[in-house]
């Protein structure tokens, strides 16, 4: 008997597949599990075709049998078997794939659906065993075959005998080697949870026995004595949820099978459930948690939907397939046209990958929006643990799903105080509001509370409470809504005034030039520029921001790490020329300079407080406090 040698690009591939090209070793199982299934529907094939095979599809299955004694593992199935020359094409040619072969022979045929394609999955063998022994023998013929390899020096084939059509794989288990250890795939319980996990609707069934413990007969009930047996299960459901038919499936099927396939204990808030052909066909089950994981605003959440092609599982989490701001979402896909036997690497890159990620994307905005117009109270709560995400999905990435989100995004109105859309607010604004406005702080209340929104609320306009960090820099990266541009509270130009109005704050701040420019002064580079106000009616002072990097985001960006401070927004200090302290202003310039001073101090301290920010200097703010109520 001659040993074959694999061609030198074969032995190459052969290095690359046991050491780089899958991250994880008991894939191994997975890619002889999907083999012995794609044998079986080639010969089922042909017994839908001709039936002269006589056989059914209840007549097939594969059988793992594990021998801890011998370190064997042992994978038949009773498909369609392989010749001497077939052995020698796809399995003496690493990337050789027969299945492959026979699905573009077959390929105006809808039945056919052979999950390996690639030709590489068979070698993944030799990441767990020394040995790799197949005893093949084709249907309708006396003759079988074994071909057998130790690695890369290379193969055997020769002829031998079998019971039956089929083929039946034998890996010889590696001894442990230092930290390396073998052993878990000697032990049926693990076996057994790699097909769960992996084969679970792999559409045969797939037997192995399995250690059981039972009452021995006879033992008395008081001390019962336990024995152990074999059982023969079937380790795989078969079915998979998502490729049946809306109307088979309940909502308590749904739910179950959220809850038993990703840890949660609570249902589903929402459940999606699509199947689509075309440019790209699959099935998809996603999932809208109706609560959000412990660690889900940390680095440590891991976001992604499970993979499978044809019911085989590839990644256990696809971060390609969602988007950033719908990371929360959890659940499935299964497309026939991804290949099993791909790495991660080509996945990132593979077309129909991208397809279909873009039309999930679009289909959870669809859900989410449907929910909001017709099941509000539960796309509320939804938001009050998602919603954050949603936000800085607008903010991300330059604003690229800015388009998408925008009409999902809630905020408190200052009207109702509590959650509007974008659009109920657009669809409610008078004839002669000009812009959307918003206040930032802490809470809804200190919002509420600000001096600069009186005037707007006082002309009947709406307010949007941004509570959140993320919040202005969202609006800020969407800058208009439905034609309106947002403006906030704090900005130099509300579109409140008319012209007779601006002339007047004009004429006020040239007229108390001196006053303005002292109070400027005397805060020694605290503020960019002091003016007379007109958005303020009962309050004396107040704080706004002269440029693009306004006072929340001063307050957002320095609490970052590593931020020390150094983010600073051009703030301007605003008086209430109606307000009487203006008054006592003008008044003291001209008889105590000093006092006007230290009023300065004080009144921009106070705005800097009615801001929700700190002060430098608190004991000097209380000492100024205490020396005013000191004075006669």
């Amino acid at each position: 008997m001659q040993t074959k040698q694999f061609q030198a690009e074969s032995k190459r591939l052969l290095d690359l597949m046991i050491n780089s090209i899958y991250t994880h070793r008991e894939i191994f199982l997975r890619e002889l599990i999907s083999n012995a299934s794609d044998a079986i529907d080639k010969l089922y094939y042909h017994s839908l075709s001709d039936g002269t095979t006589g056989l059914s599809r209840a007549d097939f299955a594969i059988n793992l049998v594990v021998d801890k004694d011998a370190r064997t593992l042992k994978i038949t199935d009773n498909g369609c078997g392989m010749t001497a020359e077939e052995l020698e094409s796809n399995l003496g040619t690493i990337a050789k794939s027969g299945s492959l072969a026979f699905k573009q022979e077959n390929e105006k045929n809808d039945e056919i659906d052979v999950i390996g394609q690639f030709g590489v999955g068979f070698y993944s063998a030799f990441m767990v065993a020394s040995c790799v022994t197949v005893v093949s023998k084709p249907f309708g013929s006396e003759q079988a075959f074994r071909w057998q390899s130790y690695g890369a020096d290379g193969y055997t084939i020769e002829e031998c005998e079998k019971e039956g059509h089929g083929t039946e794989i034998t890996l010889v288990i590696k001894e442990n080697e230092g930290e390396e250890s073998y052993d878990e795939f000697l032990e049926p319980h693990r076996i057994s949870g790699i097909v769960k996990k992996y084969s679970d609707y792999i559409r045969y069934p797939i037997r192995m026995d399995m250690p059981a413990t039972r009452v021995k007969e006879g033992s008395p009930e008081d001390k019962p004595e336990y024995e152990q047996y074999t059982v023969n299960e079937t380790l795989n459901s078969m079915v998979p949820i998502w490729k049946k038919s809306k109307s088979e499936v309940t909502d308590e099927d749904y739910n179950n099978f959220y809850k038993d396939k990703f840890f949660d204990y609570q249902d589903p808030v929402r459940v999606i459930h699509s199947s689509t052909e075309g440019a790209a066909t699959y099935n998809a089950l996603l999932f809208i948690p109706a609560r959000a994981p412990y660690n889900y605003y940390s680095r440590e959440y891991e976001k992604g939907l499970q993979l499978y092609a044809s019911g085989v599982l590839i990644m256990e989490k696809c971060a390609d397939l969602l988007p950033d701001c719908f990371s929360f979402v959890k659940g499935l896909v299964d497309s026939q046209d991804l290949s099993l036997n791909i790495s991660r690497e080509m996945l990132q890159h593979d077309r129909q990958l991208k397809i279909i990620a873009g039309r999930l994307e679009k289909k959870i905005h669809s859900e989410l929006l449907t929910m909001l117009n017709n099941e509000r109270e539960k796309y509320e709560e939804l938001f009050k643990n998602f919603g954050l995400q949603l936000k800085y999905g607008v903010y991300n990435e330059f604003g690229a799903k800015k388009d998408l989100l925008s009409d999902l995004l809630l905020f408190c109105s200052s009207k109702e105080k509590k959650l509007v859309s974008l659009s109920e607010y657009t669809d409610r604004m008078g004839e002669g509001q000009k812009y959307i406005y918003y206040a930032c702080g802490e809470t809804v209340e200190r919002i509420d509370r600000l001096p600069q929104t009186e005037r707007i609320k006082d002309n009947g306009f709406e307010i949007l409470y941004l509570t959140d960090d993320v919040d202005e820099f969202a609006l800020k990266m969407l800058r208009e809504f439905g034609g309106k541009e947002f403006r906030s509270v704090s900005d130099s130009d509300l579109g409140l005034e008319n012209e007779q109005e601006k002339e007047e704050t004009k004429k006020q701040n040239e007229d108390n030039k001196e006053l303005l420019d002292f109070l400027k002064e005397s805060l020694d580079g605290k503020v960019k520029e002091v003016r007379v106000s007109d958005r303020l009616k009962s309050h004396p002072v107040c704080l706004s921001s002269g440029g693009e990097i306004t006072l929340e985001m001063e307050k957002v960006l320095n609490s970052m790490p590593g931020s020390e401070g150094q983010v600073k927004a051009d703030r301007v200090l605003e008086l209430n020329p109606s307000h009487p302290v203006f008054t006592t202003l003008q008044k003291l310039y001209a008889e105590d300079k000093d006092r006007v001073k230290a009023y300065a101090g004080l009144l921009y301290a106070q705005a800097v407080l009615i801001e929700g920010m700190s002060l430098e200097d608190p004991v000097a703010f209380s000492n100024a406090v205490c020396d005013l109520m000191s004075k006669e």
